[in-house]
């Protein structure tokens, strides 16, 4: 894994062995890396080499966070179909 400082935020670079690290983060870790890789995009002061690849770590991180709020909704939508009784089978 590559990191890239600038302006004091650290940013994990997307390398092809990298997304199952992305995989394990919960859906807090992997939201707040994201909102730091796009304040660190906005402030346009990266490389453009580094900006692309904090661009592609922030897709991956999107779409595990997108994955992880599918899952939840699944989730919810089953106890509010059995009447709001929880129950510990899982989700389908």
């Amino acid at each position: 894994m590559i990191e890239v400082k600038s302006a004091a935020v650290v940013i994990a670079v997307e390398t092809p062995g990298n997304e199952a690290a992305v995989g394990a983060l919960s859906f807090e870790e992997a939201l707040a890396e994201l909102e730091r890789i796009v304040r660190a995009l906005e402030g346009g002061q990266q490389k453009l080499e580094d900006a692309i690849s904090a661009y592609e770590r922030g897709a991956a991180l999107r779409r595990h966070c997108e994955s992880k709020l599918l899952e939840v909704e699944g989730r919810v939508a089953a106890i509010v179909e059995s009447g709001g009784a929880v129950s510990l089978r899982p989700a389908d």
